[in-house]
């Protein structure tokens, strides 16, 4: 990944401080989406029925990347039954409007900053994360916009910055910038882990397309706020997936120990098999750290893995 120390151990230690299941923030393990036709009859085919699949997902995993604010935005009707669908820790995680991030490039555009966080305000405190995903030509000569975006900001608002200028990972004057200009803020540096994907040979057609959608670029691992954020893309062969996931489990860790709350979303090339690849992670997790472990999905006990070929 990077020049990241990470921790070895599997002990729940850090400075000398023995930790517990209640001593540490939690986990927020989610997917890129909470709905998909597949889940009724392999993840949720164990579950009590429900008015609806996010009913369903929220007692699964505790937040979801809502990639659909990035097209278009809700209604607020709509807003009010998300509320009221997920327990009160469930945390949503919503991408800013693509006329934001990427039509205005975060410029001109307070009245659409209003309105959209107007409207997600209804989550109150289960809005837990809003991201800003930057296209990849906006480079460092744009850090000064972002400044102003973030400043624009309520304090209330946790704000995770995704960024793909190449420069941004060259270890240089711009990406120390960028770092620096994310913990002025107390803005999270969202880390995209595409590794997994862009391993082995590429034999299936969705594969090669997801492989040509997808950033390809380097992990630099730094939390510059309190909730570091990781989108991880997996394949479709469960041993590159472990290889890639098993330093994440390290430091989401160290990251608890250290007063963090972690995000961890976790993608596969067709996403109605992300379940299985968020419980691999889950299963890794525990198994490393077993005095603190994450809550299983439905899938521990009802494993439904033959329905998915």
């Amino acid at each position: 990944m990077t020049n990241v120390n990470y921790p070895t151990s599997g002990n729940n230690e850090v400075s000398g401080i023995t930790h517990n299941a209640h001593s540490l923030p939690p986990v927020f393990i989610g997917l890129p989406m909470w709905q998909h036709s597949h889940w009724p009859q392999t993840w949720f085919a164990g579950l009590p029925k429900a008015q609806s699949q996010l009913v369903q997902y929220a007692q699964e995993c505790n937040t979801v990347e809502g990639n659909t604010t990035f097209y278009s935005l809700p209604h607020a009707d709509a807003v009010e039954r998300w509320a009221a669908s997920v327990p009160e820790h469930f945390s949503f995680t919503f991408k800013f409007s693509q006329n934001i991030t990427h039509v205005h490039q975060l410029k001109h555009c307070e009245e659409d900053v209003q309105a959209q966080l107007a409207l997600l305000a209804g989550l109150k405190n289960k809005l837990g994360l809003m991201m800003v995903q930057l296209p990849s030509q906006f480079g460092p000569q744009k850090l000064n916009d972002l400044e102003r975006f973030l400043t624009m900001l309520p304090d209330t608002i946790s704000v995770g910055v995704e960024v793909r200028h190449l420069d941004f990972f060259a270890k240089g004057e711009a990406e120390k910038a960028f770092n620096q200009l994310l913990i002025r803020n107390n803005a999270n540096r969202i880390m995209m882990d595409t590794r997994a994907l862009f391993t082995g040979p590429c034999h299936d057609t969705l594969l090669k397309e997801v492989r040509e959608k997808k950033p390809r670029v380097p992990v630099n691992v730094i939390a510059t706020g309190d909730k570091p954020v990781v989108r991880f893309v997996g394949n479709n062969n469960e041993v590159d997936n472990e290889s890639c996931l098993r330093p994440w489990v390290t430091k989401v860790h160290q990251w608890r120990c250290q007063g963090k709350t972690p995000y961890v979303f976790c993608h596969r090339p067709d996403n109605k098999d992300a379940p299985w690849l968020a419980q691999l992670f889950i299963d890794m997790y525990n198994t490393a750290f077993p005095t603190t472990p994450l809550p299983n999905l439905s899938l521990k006990v009802n494993p439904t893995q033959d329905a998915l070929f």
